[in-house]
């Protein structure tokens, strides 16, 4: 149930910090906004200030802003969506992107100040990191990990054979205990969420160079923080990497779609993204920040994708009417962005069945 409701405020945190870019937006444009929305209908109650209503919804999952005229329809309306100028226009289509990308460096900005956890693979990072832990970073399918349950960012504490406790402090500790007891039963030592756990765990005989006995990938993560000054310029460059990365990804994905398929990646919706929120809580804030912020890029790359009724797809028709001196009529762009959410819908719908079957 608490993961249930940590998703569902940070969904809701995210979509309101996209609209609210549009809000403003539309605000400043002169266009007039004539609902802002927390959660969807239906309506539970609602005032209105300033020509807008400001509505509560029963469905708690993220918000919306109504602008006037936004699907095409009173062109030259005063106040309306279509009665901007180009400039406007694609200011009110790119600032929920540009809203999410922001919200994503204030986060990484107060993470770096407060102390992330990150890997470390240097000198200077190992100098300066607190708390030093080795951690899992992934579980090879069917391998000895995933039949004695263990998780990424499990912390691994050592090794018990009978009454005998070995410590490990590094990843080579690690790899050194399983290699010398490889085909052999013993116990780890876990921490996961703050509690620790004792697991059975059989070490197997590696096959070839790339199977470990145990079936995981690691590594030495510590706590680093940063001065305030230098957060600041460390959470920009850390949301810019973030958002390159992503949009990387999402090409990998369409091209391996268009190529084979298939996605050639884990694709998780609502479902596996709430299961890694309500993880990610367990931990710890600080992970949870740096979650939410790689969900907050996640929704900006998203939305800028040229796809019918994402803000990507609106900001071509924007673009379009510019280069053809004239607006596609109203019909025709209601019909295109409802055919594209339409699509969204069932993907939503499909991955979210893909999530409930590997999860649950």
């Amino acid at each position: 149930m608490l993961t249930v409701i940590i998703f569902i405020v940070v969904i809701s945190i995210l979509v309101l910090v996209h609209e609210a870019g549009h809000f403003f937006a539309a605000k400043r444009a002169g266009m007039k906004v004539e609902e802002f929305g927390l959660g969807f209908p239906p309506r539970l109650t609602g005032w209105k200030r300033g020509g807008t209503l400001y509505s509560i919804n029963l469905i708690p999952f993220g918000g919306f802003v109504r602008i006037f005229g936004e699907n095409g329809e009173h062109r030259t309306a005063p106040g309306s969506f279509g009665a901007g100028s180009f400039f406007a226009k694609v200011a009110v289509v790119v600032s929920g992107v540009l809203m999410n990308f922001l919200f994503a460096v204030l986060l990484l900005m107060l993470g770096n100040f407060l102390g992330l956890r990150v890997g470390i693979f240097d000198a200077a990072t190992e100098a300066r990191a607190a708390q030093k832990e080795v951690q899992i970073l992934e579980v090879a399918p069917d391998s000895p990990a995933s039949v004695a349950g263990l998780q990424p960012l499990d912390v691994i504490t050592g090794f018990r054979d009978g009454a005998t406790f070995v410590g490990t402090d590094s990843p080579e500790d690690v790899q050194h205990y399983a290699y010398d007891h490889a085909g052999s039963e013993t116990t780890i030592d876990i921490v996961r969420g703050g509690s620790p756990e004792e697991l059975p765990l059989h070490l197997r005989q590696p096959q070839g160079p790339t199977e470990g006995p145990i079936g995981i990938s690691l590594a030495l993560t510590g706590i680093v923080r940063y001065s305030w000054y230098e957060s600041i310029w460390r959470g920009i460059i850390a949301a810019a990497i973030l958002f390159w990365g992503i949009l990387v990804g999402y090409w990998t994905i369409l091209k391996s779609l268009i190529v084979s398929g298939h996605t050639g990646a884990d694709v998780s919706g609502p479902v596996g993204i709430a299961t890694l929120t309500g993880q990610a809580a367990r931990i710890g804030f600080n992970y949870l920040m740096q979650f939410v912020a790689m969900i907050s890029v996640n929704l900006a790359v998203l939305n800028i994708l040229p796809f019918p009724a994402l803000d990507g797809g609106r900001l071509v028709l924007v673009a379009a009417e510019k280069l053809r001196g004239r607006a596609l009529s109203g019909r025709i762009e209601e019909a295109i962005n409802a055919i594209g959410f339409v699509i969204l819908i069932l993907l939503m719908v499909a991955v979210t069945i893909k999530d409930i079957v590997k999860f649950f």
